[in-house]
């Protein structure tokens, strides 16, 4: 049989001490009345009327007592009226909270599926059209292919999250398509959204791969490049890099070029040109290369590097410069090595500042060289170097003694040496280059 539940445990219940205290304050409050009015009837002269007064002194008493009982019971009853009505608030406002919450909480389950139903959809929707664009590429007719670029285009504009895998697919196809027109479509789509000057249309981020890739006419002038591979490419017609921005690494190794230019280019990480080709003129005036310059091993038809400035090393070992070449008032701030490299013509280096090194070893002028108003601020080596044409140093500066090692040139021509240097005949044809060193 369970125990009746303790009257403590119910937290309407006054504490046992307050009703204690009740009781024995009423008993108190009626034993001093019927003192006092027993003390009264005594006074009463005859015994009867004694008798009456003491009977009602204790009826009086009792009625005392009884009254300050109900006073106390209809104190208690207020209070537990009073208790009760809390604790019903508190339970409408805890019910009332568990509602919200429970309401807030279905909410956001709704939305998030909501959402979530949506991002499925969308998904969906841009993988059929990315299958659809793509089928459309294999067509055989010309239109069909061109609907089909049209349409990476707009989902890759409306999709940020996919643009780099319409860039892939896009650059996938150059390189297997035939067909001239569509290459040249192809190629103005992915220029077109490397600009960062047209936010509109600008796709940041992006990245080229057109690694062996035939392209025509390419006009990347403008575009903001991060991490473009253009390695063993080859560029038909007239290329253009002109103004163009490289972030990251730019790599042109093994490329094949015609007439190409990099008027402008501002790169921020290195340039790799090794083995490149370039059958027409390049040219790089202006341009300003923030990172390393490797150029192994490159033949040039021609080129000029005007006013360009190299802020890292360039490097052109074994490189074959064809026509004329000029590095007129180009700086650099860190080295240039050209080491057994060849010129076939003029090779122009007027006013050039060299922060750091300059290494001509093994180097073959075969056409007039000129130095003339040069800075050369570190280390100069141009030994075993040969000059076929008329080399001169007129109004140069070096701080250091140049390396002269071995040095020929041809004995017809009138040459101008940096200070210090004497000019010995080899023979009828060359003369050779002696350091003095004063006494």
């Amino acid at each position: 049989m369970t125990a009746p539940k303790r009257s403590d445990d119910d937290p309407l219940a006054p504490p046992w001490w307050c009703v204690l205290v009740g009781v024995l304050l009423a008993i108190a409050l009626g034993w001093l009345v019927l003192d006092w009015l027993l003390a009264e009837a005594d006074r009463a002269a005859s015994v009867d009327t004694r008798a009456t007064l003491r009977v009602d002194a204790i009826r009086t008493a009792l009625f005392v007592v009884t009254a300050a009982g109900g006073g106390l019971a209809l104190l208690l009853a207020a209070r537990r009226r009073r208790l009760v009505a809390a604790r019903d608030h508190a339970h409408r406002e805890l019910v009332q909270a568990h509602t919200e919450q429970v309401a807030s909480t279905a909410a956001r389950t709704a939305s998030e599926q909501t959402r979530v139903a949506a991002h499925d959809a969308t998904e969906r929707r841009v993988t059929d059209l990315f299958t659809t664009a793509v089928e459309l590429l294999g067509s055989d007719k010309a239109a069909v292919r061109l609907g089909g670029l049209y349409s990476l285009e707009r989902l890759a504009q409306d999709n940020p999250r996919h643009r780099q895998t319409v860039l892939a697919v896009v650059c996938a196809y150059l390189r297997m398509s035939d067909d001239d027109e569509i290459r040249r479509t192809a190629q103005r789509l992915l220029t077109r959204h490397l600009h960062a000057d047209a936010p509109s249309a600008w796709w940041p981020e992006v990245r080229l791969d057109l690694a062996d890739t035939r392209l025509t006419d390419f006009d990347a002038s403008g575009c903001t490049l991060i991490d473009a591979d253009f390695t063993g490419a080859t560029f038909e017609g007239t290329t253009s890099f002109a103004g163009a921005r490289a972030e990251g690494g730019l790599s042109l190794s093994r490329a094949t070029f015609a007439a190409a230019t990099f008027d402008g280019l501002t790169t921020s990480g290195g340039v790799v040109l090794d083995g490149a080709t370039f059958t027409g003129e390049a040219s790089f005036d202006r341009a300003h290369f923030g990172g390393e310059v490797s150029a192994r091993r490159v033949t040039f038809a021609g080129a000029s590097f005007a006013e360009a400035v190299f802020d890292k090393t360039l490097t052109l070992d074994h490189s074959t410069f064809a026509g004329t070449t000029s590095f007129g008032a180009a700086v650099f701030h860190s080295g240039l090595s050209i080491e057994r490299g060849s010129f076939a013509e003029y090779a122009g280096f007027r006013a050039v500042t060299f922060g750091d090194m300059a290494f001509f070893r093994w180097t073959t002028f075969r056409g007039d060289a000129y130095f003339e108003n040069s800075t050369f601020a570190g280390a100069v080596n141009l030994g075993r170097a040969e000059f076929h044409g008329r080399a001169s140093f007129a109004g140069a500066t070096m701080r250091r003694r140049p390396n002269i090692d071995h040095v020929r040139a041809a004995a017809d021509q009138a040459h101008v040496w940096p200070a210090g240097t004497i000019a010995e005949k080899e023979d009828d044809d060359w003369i050779v280059l002696i350091d003095h060193h004063p006494a």
